[in-house]
């Protein structure tokens, strides 16, 4: 069995995988010794673990893993199963990454376009022969509602939701309805652009806001909320061989 740490600004999540199938998700706050024990307890049969943090943790939560099973700290120098084009893979995000990873996993033979929908909006490229070709970056649904109400007088700030219509009657509607829009119009497009030249594309949506357009989306043929947890197994797997 393998676990899989993915520690972000917010939460941290923790999955045991049994191979490549997912046995046990938990989300918690932060990350200590004592819920890495109860995990290591409720599955003895634990014997590799790969840690992707963009937050500081305890200097006792490696030593630990180490001892508990073969581990791996994700980094920029960390062997991958793909080839990475990026030019600058000091600064490429984990979570980028390993989502790529991921997809590649569950389409193997395809071009594979992620879409990961978070704090920030990401679209990367991944080929069929497994190369990793980069991809573009842009605020996230909440970035682009707090900067229309921080950088102007009058505008409120308004929370996404999951109805809205093409054009707003309101103030408040106009807002929502050109946030979220102007986000369809845009994965849409890069679909449409890339389709062009990767004529066998497929469009992979993750993150956390996947539910405000999972159904909006006309090009997306699969949605995973656990796709860079999967990719991070992957890592884990191509290194503990």
């Amino acid at each position: 069995m393998n676990l899989v740490i993915d520690q972000g600004n917010t939460v941290v999540k923790f999955a045991v995988y049994s191979d490549r199938e997912l046995i046990k998700r938990i989300v918690e706050k932060d990350m200590n010794l004592e819920i890495l024990q109860r995990i290591f307890v409720e599955f003895p049969s634990i014997k590799n673990s790969i840690l992707s943090s963009v937050a500081l943790y305890d200097e006792d939560i490696p030593s630990f893993l180490t001892s508990a099973s073969h581990f791996i700290k994700l980094d920029s120098r960390t062997p991958i199963p793909i080839i990475n084009n990026y030019s600058t893979k000091d600064t490429l995000g984990y979570d980028r990454i390993a989502s790529a990873i991921g997809a590649h996993t569950i389409y193997p033979f395809a071009n594979v376009l992620v879409i990961d929908a978070g704090t920030a909006i990401t679209i990367d490229l991944i080929t069929a022969k497994g190369v990793f070709m980069g991809g573009n970056i842009s605020p996230g649904l909440d970035l682009r509602f707090r900067a229309l109400n921080q950088f102007t007088k009058k505008l409120p700030l308004i929370n996404k939701q999951v109805e809205f219509e093409l054009l707003g009657t309101s103030t408040q509607d106009a807002i929502l309805s050109g946030v979220m829009n102007a986000v369809i119009f845009e994965l849409d497009g890069y679909i449409t652009e890339l389709k062009k030249k990767y004529t066998d594309l497929k469009a992979v949506l993750t993150g956390g806001d996947i539910n405000f357009f999972a159904e909006k989306l006309k090009n997306v043929i699969f949605v995973d909320s656990n796709l860079n947890l999967s990719g991070l197994n992957r890592i884990l797997e191509y290194n503990a061989k």
